[in-house]
């Protein structure tokens, strides 16, 4: 079981950075929002397995929520203000 999942976390690892390099590339900002959104779900799910790979899971889901409701803010906070920007 912990293999499966330290294996898990290498092909996390490897989405996020794809999604990365697919982020830089895009030319459209809300492209570009998407996929920071994606990396963050990404990245909580990474800090969940982590969590079962140290035994510690209690304490990486507390990390994993408050980094998923805090990109969630980000999210909209950068939306809103794209959109208040091009009205402007």
């Amino acid at each position: 079981m912990i293999a499966f999942v330290a294996v898990m976390c290498v092909f996390l690892g490897a989405a996020i950075i794809a999604t990365l390099w697919a982020v830089v590339m895009r030319p459209n900002v809300f492209d570009r929002i998407i996929g920071i959104g994606a990396v963050g779900t990404h990245t909580t799910v990474l800090l969940a397995f982590t969590g079962v790979l140290f035994r510690r899971l209690d304490a990486f889901v507390d990390i994993a929520l408050t980094y998923a409701l805090l990109n969630f803010i980000v999210t909209l906070a950068v939306a809103k203000y794209i959109t208040t920007r091009k009205a402007a």
